[in-house]
């Protein structure tokens, strides 16, 4: 079992910045590939990035590359989602979760691949 606990959400101006945490405890953190979904309200969850156990390797929606930067500290257990350019557009609580696979490939993509996740964090971003 893996526990996540997100925190670092808020309000911010359209063009801010921030960072999000997900802290694990649990199983080894870096057996675990690591990423990041959101959902906004009345819509379905999507995918904004992931990690690998290394995180050496990544892979982002169109809609934040360039903008989002997901890295992780194996010892801390943590992994971060950094934030810039923000649009009103990217507002919604925003979930980590964990993969059971250490690498990411497409299927990183899909929030059924992912068996732990975090209760979820609300990022609200004003125009």
């Amino acid at each position: 079992q893996v526990h996540l606990v997100e925190s670092g959400g808020g309000l911010v101006q359209a063009g801010g910045s921030l960072r999000l945490s997900c802290e694990a405890s649990g199983r080894t953190f870096s057996n675990y590939a690591m990423g990041w979904f959101r959902q906004a309200p009345g819509k379905e969850r999507e995918f904004v990035a992931a990690i690998s156990w290394s995180g050496f390797s990544t892979i982002y929606a169109n809609s934040v590359k360039g903008r989002f930067t997901i890295s992780r500290d194996n010892a801390k257990n943590t992994v971060y989602l950094q934030m810039s350019s923000l649009k009103p557009e990217d507002t919604a609580v925003y979930y980590c979760a964990a993969r059971s696979r250490t690498l990411v490939d497409a299927s990183a993509r899909r929030d059924y691949e992912y068996a732990y996740w975090g209760q979820g964090t609300q990022v609200t971003v004003s125009s």
